[in-house]
């Protein structure tokens, strides 16, 4: 896997810029806490069907509550969190409020942007690059 500024990329660095890429790995800012106590930060992010947008508003949790559609589609769309892979609205409510703004976000750029990846300048001296907002530690590289 290609890393840029501290951020691993899902695409292979061989992966032909016009194949499409459907799943992206993200890093969690503080993690999933499992029963057991375990923390899952690694996961992975599926692009959303027209169909996972639609079913949620036909659940009732949705129509009752419509701020609880983000959490059943983040449900839909995250196929794994660390080991976890059974991934249901019962984890995300769980998430910290950091991680599902974070999931929030990543779910409006990879599905309306197609990509996680920000183009910014360096406030002091204006130089260009490019960032993956998908996450990762702090440090890595």
């Amino acid at each position: 896997m290609r890393r840029v500024i501290g951020a691993v990329l899902t695409r292979q660095a061989d992966t032909p810029r016009d194949q499409l890429v459907t799943e992206f790995g993200f890093t969690l800012p503080l993690g999933y806490v499992d029963s057991g106590g375990a923390v899952h930060r690694d996961g992975v992010m599926r692009l959303a069907t027209a169909r996972d947008e639609l079913v949620p508003l036909r659940d009732d949790r949705v129509r009752e509550n419509p701020g609880y559609l983000s959490v059943v589609l983040l449900a839909r769309v995250v196929t794994r969190l660390g080991a976890v892979t059974d991934i249901h609205a019962g984890v995300v409510e769980n998430l910290f409020a950091a991680d599902l703004a974070f999931l929030q976000d990543l779910y409006r750029r990879v599905n309306a942007e197609g990509h996680t990846r920000a183009d910014v300048n360096c406030p002091g001296c204006g130089h260009g690059f490019t960032v993956d907002t998908a996450g990762s530690r702090l440090g890595e590289s």
